[in-house]
């Protein structure tokens, strides 16, 4: 089953229910990136007027996330998936739409494929940048997935 941005936006409503409400929509996903928007909104605010940071990284995990879950299908292996450290920059304000893309899904394919010759654990780190609507960068998030085969 190919993963397109109805089904991903139908999985976050059903599995990610915090992430639906907050308003977190896939828009794009391919071989090698996906992309993930969420506009800001009075449930997703915080004091400061502009986006909570929790919302932000929502969104960038699973522009990460869902990379990761397809390739994974592609394989047609059994394999976990865990986010095992994270870390964000924060560079301006998030308002108005917030478009989060992860570029790394060649690095998902060396990781996944290296992890089902050898069987051991791999770690990927993928980089999720967040900009706003003029382009303008306002946080980066990068997640280190750990993947192993399951036997």
């Amino acid at each position: 089953m190919r993963l397109t941005p109805r089904k991903l936006n139908a999985y976050t409503m059903f599995k990610l229910p915090a992430a639906y409400l907050c308003g977190v929509r896939t828009k794009h996903i391919d071989n090698d990136a996906c992309t993930v928007d969420v506009t800001y909104k009075w449930i997703n605010q915080n004091p400061f007027k502009s986006m909570f940071w929790a919302v932000q990284g929502m969104a960038a995990e699973f522009s990460t996330g869902a990379l990761m879950i397809g390739k994974i299908q592609e394989s047609g292996k059994r394999v976990s998936m865990l986010v095992t450290s994270n870390s964000a920059t924060f560079t301006k304000k998030a308002t108005g739409k917030i478009t989060f893309t992860c570029n790394d899904g060649k690095l998902i394919d060396a990781a996944l494929q290296k992890a089902i010759e050898t069987g051991e654990g791999q770690t990927v780190s993928m980089k999720s940048v967040g900009t706003n609507e003029e382009g303008i960068e306002v946080s980066t998030f990068i997640f280190e997935w750990s993947i192993k085969e399951k036997s």
